[in-house]
């Protein structure tokens, strides 16, 4: 039987996860990721747990008991003026920092210089830590897609495993690491929920563009099971010294979390899920 169905769709049914990323990754994040989960048709977002407001992050989460989170596995600090480390510490995954300390801010400083083992122990840890914070993680994704590189992918896939949740696992060869990392997929396939299809050009218009962008995004969602990504923040001050996509994501904010992101998921006749309901059907067969 297709997930769809599995699920309790119809065989041709277009079924959309709408994520919402970059949690903790501020205030202004934290406020616009959870004001568009509570209206919907945001359904599910994750955690990044380095971060200096994921705290805040996790205090907000216990008053939502519902609210579908994950950990946003997270080994890179992007920003220019702004920067976080590991949180077991620079000393304990010295592979994964620069001088001062923090993680690198590009994908291909951490390909370069991470050691497997220390980009395990620092995902297993972020992972610890979410739990440890009350939060109800539902699954696992990656922040910059770094993990998703064949190096470390086969960590990604253990800690699903070990764990026992979904991982945002899209059917495309580059992003899975179709070369020589797909042991795990071929030997337990029950374990893993992979993705029909994605979309994650989430912030890519310009002011005023918005809506179209959104729509045009949703509407070209295929049939089956897909992954809709997008950083909803509350514009401001804040959101702005750090970023240079705060109107982006000052918009997703509103758009996907509102009636504007409904109907135009209705309208294109797409279903909406969260992860939790991933979750409990692999721990269901696994």
């Amino acid at each position: 039987m297709d997930i769809v169905e599995r699920l309790g769709f119809e065989a041709e049914a277009t079924v959309a996860v709408v994520h919402a990323d970059d949690i903790g990754m501020s205030h202004a994040a934290n406020i616009g990721a959870f004001a568009a989960l509570d209206a919907g048709p945001a359904t599910c977002g994750s955690v990044m747990v380095p971060c200096p407001w994921s705290s805040e992050a996790a205090e907000m989460a216990q008053a939502r008991p519902s609210v579908d989170l994950g950990v946003h596995l997270t080994v890179n600090a992007e920003f220019h003026g702004y920067r976080w480390g590991p949180v077991v510490g620079r000393t304990a995954v010295p592979s994964l920092v620069d001088q001062a300390g923090h993680l690198y801010r590009t994908s291909r400083e951490t390909v370069k210089y991470g050691r497997v083992d220390d980009v395990r122990t620092e995902l297993r840890a972020q992972i610890d830590a979410a739990l440890a914070a009350g939060i109800d993680v539902t699954h696992l994704d990656s922040h910059m897609g770094t993990v998703f590189h064949p190096k470390f992918f086969d960590v990604y896939l253990e800690l699903g495993r070990e764990y026992r949740l979904p991982l945002f696992l899209p059917r495309v060869d580059e992003l899975v690491g179709l070369n020589g990392s797909t042991s795990v997929l071929e030997t337990d396939p029950a374990r893993f929920i992979v993705f029909d299809g994605y979309d994650a050009d989430s912030l890519g218009f310009d002011p005023g563009e918005g809506e179209a962008h959104n729509v045009r995004r949703i509407s070209e969602l295929g049939a089956g099971l897909n992954y809709v990504i997008c950083h909803p923040a509350q514009g401001g001050d804040e959101l702005s010294a750090i970023t240079d996509t705060a109107h982006q994501r000052d918009f997703e904010r509103q758009f996907y979390g509102s009636e504007a992101g409904r109907s135009a998921l209705s309208e294109a006749g797409v279903e909406t899920i969260g992860m939790r309901q991933l979750r409990d059907l692999l721990r269901a067969v696994a």
